[in-house]
């Protein structure tokens, strides 16, 4: 991925007028609510065995212990009264780290509301055992552990329905209301309504120039647009600065479809694939922590891939699981039931499609 400036909303995105704009929206909130948060799900439960064996077990740092957990491997880091504060998974660069109360609410599509204390960020390096005592990760903590700067989630409810434009010192227009596709020409019966393959570029109307040196044009046609797998790399790349892919196969990084990420090696399988049939629906889904790539079959079409790919956030105030995905069918990034319910537990469209996930 192509670290020029130009390229980049790092100024914007750190702005305090515009947190202070995404504290006072429609769509997303942060607010302490103890009506709501008393009915949303624990921040993180940790059910399994310790890993004794581990140097780290129970290591305490002040009021603070760090414990090592497996299936799959991860550092847990507990408060002084055994809270969860923050997790790290072996190999994953994708942190959980316990913060200020916020509602993720889209009014337009749904009346889900999720009320979660757990902030994703991606951390510099992928984590391993024992890199608590490592000089980058303990910058890298100082530095985000209580941070309201934004992270995955902020992210992603930013191309939400109705979400307002942001552009950064360039005036290139870098977050804001998105559909998911141009419509499709080919008004055939069983043709999609709207045409796949937009990504970031597509949306931000600009050339980008990736790490391998690829270069990508825009298409006029997809301005403000982008699919599911765009959507992924908009949020986890373009803003969170996770290297990408140009396309599947081409340069190292996040690839370009949802069957490309799912079947890469990157991250950690905390769902591994077993194929894509009905019976491979995974038997359980309580591994899935906020922030994981949750991915899907949908369309036999597409025959023996993945096709579809969202983010996990968590349970809803009513107890769901719910995630977040660009949707042909609400046309655009939505937690909206409109073509399937948004729920990975029950038996719902999603739910009953769901094959594998992972945490980058």
């Amino acid at each position: 991925m192509s670290s020029k400036k130009k390229f980049g909303p790092r100024s914007a995105l750190h702005a305090a007028t515009v947190l202070a704009l995404l504290a006072g929206s429609a769509y997303f909130t942060v607010e302490l609510r103890k009506d709501e948060q008393a009915k949303a799900a624990a921040v993180q439960t940790v059910t399994d065995t310790p890993d004794l064996k581990s140097s780290n077990a129970g290591q305490r740092t002040g009021a603070q212990a760090w414990e090592r957990l497996r299936n799959p491997d991860r550092s847990v880091l507990r408060g002084e009264s055994g809270q969860v504060l923050a997790t790290f998974t072996d190999g994953s660069r994708t942190a959980t780290l316990t913060g200020p109360s916020r509602t993720f609410t889209e009014a337009a599509n749904t009346k889900s509301r999720v009320v979660t204390e757990n902030w994703v960020r991606l951390m510099p390096e992928p984590w391993r055992d024992g890199a608590e005592k490592e000089k980058w990760f303990k910058d890298w903590f100082k530095e985000y552990f209580g941070s309201e700067e934004d992270d995955i989630f902020a992210m992603a409810f930013q191309y939400v329905d109705q979400a307002p434009v942001k552009q950064d010192d360039e005036g290139i227009s870098y977050a804001g209301d998105a559909d998911f596709g141009p419509l499709n020409p080919d008004g055939k019966e069983g043709a999609d309504l709207r045409l796949e393959e937009s990504d970031f570029y597509d949306y931000l109307g600009i050339p980008y120039a990736f790490r391998d040196g690829t270069v990508m044009q825009p298409e006029t046609q997809r301005y403000r647009a982008m699919d599911c797998s765009g959507f992924i790399r908009t949020v986890f790349g373009y803003r969170a600065r996770y290297p990408l892919m140009a396309k599947d196969g081409v340069g190292d990084g996040l690839p370009r479809t949802a069957n490309g990420m799912a079947r890469s090696g990157l991250g950690t399988d905390v769902i591994p694939l077993k194929g894509i049939t009905p019976q491979d629906r995974p038997k359980t889904i309580d591994v899935l922590q906020p922030g994981d790539l949750v991915f899907f079959k949908l369309d036999a079409r597409t025959k023996q891939r993945l096709d579809h790919v969202g983010i996990y956030m968590g349970h809803d105030t009513d107890g769901h699981k719910i995630f977040v995905s660009s949707r042909e069918e609400v046309n655009g990034p939505t937690i909206g039931d409109k073509g399937g319910t948004s729920r990975l537990d029950g038996n719902g469209y999603y739910a009953s499609t769901l094959r594998s996930a992972k945490r980058l």
